[in-house]
């Protein structure tokens, strides 16, 4: 990203899709302001069903609802847990300060109390659902508030929220948090989005082993004062864990739980029991004894172990009072204990030394964000040819393509695209269709990600993966998006059903293929899919994506032998059925497979597939 891109122009492109449709009401405003703040910051896509909407009249202080379940692949003797967040959205002139945050936050309390009985049937229905979570919570769940807003809180709307933290805990015990999320959020996480030659002092006994390395350790205490000074000139903590290949797991993963327990009990001896941290920096400087000025610093491994640091000391540390309390003992053992550290230095060119030092330092763990398809080669050879050849802008990073529309409308000098599309939504539908596996697309996210499952299989040599697997991909993607699945569709049976569509259709190709006397291997599936996908108005494409349709409205009815709802594997719960790992199986999903069988005779029956034959004999 060029560093002509300052914040108030990237947040003039983010807002420009909202404030110049004089078609949505404010509230229809508000909604879109809040869906895509959260989910570029949350990572989810409009196909989830774990999205809320309660904005508007008996709202009860709920904008949006969103229940993110950790499907991550963790080690074997960590727990996955749920969160619900909890989002009031303050767009535009909506929010004054920290009065709204305090008004807001008590009437979503109060809400979640069940002491608001003017509620919309929305709204009610988040009650019950967040009822029954907190009946069933383990200490792995969390029940988190989110102040929405288009800038950064200021230091007294921080404390505000800050306020709102202890009054939800005491409702709801340590179940209950907060956080907010702003623009600036969004614009701050863009890869290369410039930070102004950060600079933050680190205090630390370190020797140097070569011109790129320093190696010792630091105070807790003094890591902590770091990790705040860096909070304080960005504003955003998270900032710090951009070039880490995982983010902070939460306070109940157990290793987490071990680094927390040391920190409360035996403080002195956390330099004995963890192995450390490694920050890469664009440089550092000697200033005095112990004082370093790091530039530009990433915590590229740690990220459990500080995070952990700072969400101990910090309600301790940062609280205010002058007396002396009855933490003194653990002060002083704290005042012991150290973190060992690494400092590697990669320069201004030094990309290649950073992800081979991210990698290394974190291969004891699979965890992965798919933020770091970024930092995959091919796929950012992928993005300019994407560019190149199609004249499609394949965002790798959150947020990429409004700091794209930005350049475009700041340099004359700057490839201008009309359309755009997310790499990772086209693996998703590649792992659907290509794949055959419709409910783990549907259902999960870490596969698909650098180090994921399915990640490791596309990107093997044997596989073959190319630009025109994503092509293709996008096609049919696109395809999707005119038919219109996703929530708030107008037929129910395209709610929850993008990915399996995918898998049919190319079920129903497949079979044309056959009937063509052509090999169906991957290849050449992306071949004929490009063939029938160039173009959505050609008898061929109508004929195959109504076939398929076909099956999918059929399928998803009540009414039919062949419902979804007569699967012997069905066990009442749709949304759970269709994210199953089996979903395509002919063992768990017989009566699909009967359906695509059933329709596969119409096609022969109705001459689709000669019509359909002309078009891909050629490839």
């Amino acid at each position: 990203m060029s560093d002509k891109i300052n914040y108030n122009d990237y947040k003039e492109q983010w807002l420009k899709e909202i404030n110049d449709n004089e078609a949505m009401t404010t509230v229809e405003k508000g909604r879109r302001f809040a869906f895509k703040l959260v989910s570029q910051w949350l990572d989810f896509n409009e196909d989830t069903d774990d999205i809320f909407y309660c904005d508007g009249s008996g709202d009860g202080g709920i904008d949006l609802a969103y229940l993110q379940r950790d499907d991550d692949n963790h080690d074997d003797d960590t727990t996955s847990g749920h969160t619900w967040y909890i989002i009031q959205s303050k767009y535009g002139t909506s929010f004054t300060g920290k009065e709204t945050i305090l008004v807001e936050a008590q009437k979503a309390i109060d809400t979640l109390r069940g002491k608001n009985t003017r509620l919309s049937y929305k709204s009610e229905d988040i009650v019950n659902r967040i009822s029954e979570f907190r009946r069933k919570a383990s200490a792995n769940d969390k029940l988190v508030f989110i102040i929405a807003t288009c800038d950064p809180l200021s230091d007294d709307e921080k404390q505000a929220l800050n306020d709102v933290r202890v009054i939800g805990q005491a409702e709801f015990g340590l179940l209950f948090d907060v956080d907010s999320v702003s623009i600036n959020t969004i614009f701050n996480e863009l890869e290369n989005a410039p930070l102004n030659r950060l600079k933050v002092v680190f205090n630390a006994k370190l020797v140097p082993s070569g011109d790129d390395l320093l190696v010792g350790s630091i105070k807790i205490v003094e890591l902590y004062k770091f990790l705040k000074e860096y909070k304080k000139q960005t504003n955003d903590l998270d900032l710090i864990y951009e070039k880490n290949v995982r983010k902070y797991l939460g306070r109940n993963l157990r290793v987490n739980k071990y680094i927390r327990d040391t920190l409360n009990k035996s403080p002195e001896r956390f330099g004995l029991y963890n192995n450390g941290i490694t920050i890469v920096v664009k440089d550092f400087e000697k200033t005095n004894d112990d004082l370093y000025n790091l530039e530009e610093p990433y915590i590229v491994n740690g990220c459990q172990t500080t995070k952990t640091i700072w969400g101990v000391l910090d309600p301790i540390l940062d609280s205010g009072g002058t007396g002396k309390g009855s933490s003194d003992d653990w002060r002083c053992k704290l005042d012991k204990g150290i973190v060992v550290v690494k400092v590697v230095k990669i320069g201004e060119s030094g990309e290649e030394l950073l992800i081979d030092t991210t990698r290394f330092t974190n291969s004891q763990t699979a965890v992965t964000q798919k933020d770091f398809l970024a930092l995959e080669k091919n796929f950012q050879e992928w993005h300019k040819t994407f560019a190149e050849k199609y004249d499609i802008y394949l965002e790798i990073q959150r947020g990429g393509w409004d700091a794209q529309k930005v350049l475009q409308n700041n340099s004359l000098s700057v490839k201008r695209f009309e359309k755009w599309t997310r790499a990772f939504d086209l693996l998703k539908i590649h792992g659907a269709g290509w794949m055959s596996n419709p409910g783990l697309s549907f259902g999960k996210n870490p596969p698909f990600a650098p180090g994921g499952s399915v990640f490791k299989q596309v990107i093997s040599i044997d596989y073959c993966f190319s630009i025109d697997n994503l092509y293709a991909a996008y096609l049919l993607n696109e395809l999707t998006i005119r038919i219109k699945f996703g929530y708030g569709v107008e037929i129910k049976t395209r709610g929850q059903t993008k990915f399996l569509f995918c898998f049919v259709i190319i079920e129903l190709l497949k079979f044309c293929m056959e009937f063509a006397v052509l090999d169906t291997n991957n290849q050449n599936i992306t071949k004929a899919a490009i063939k029938i996908f160039s173009d959505l108005e050609s008898d061929a494409a109508k004929r195959l994506y109504k076939s398929a349709l076909n099956v999918i409205d059929d399928y998803l009815s009540s009414k039919g032998e062949n419902s979804v709802f007569n699967e012997d594997s069905f066990k009442g719960d749709l949304n759970a059925f269709l994210k199953n790992d089996k979903l395509g199986r002919k063992e768990f999903s017989k009566l699909l497979n009967e359906s695509i069988i059933l329709e596969k005779k119409s096609m022969k029956k109705d001459g689709d597939l000669e019509i359909i034959e002309n078009v891909i004999k050629d490839i």
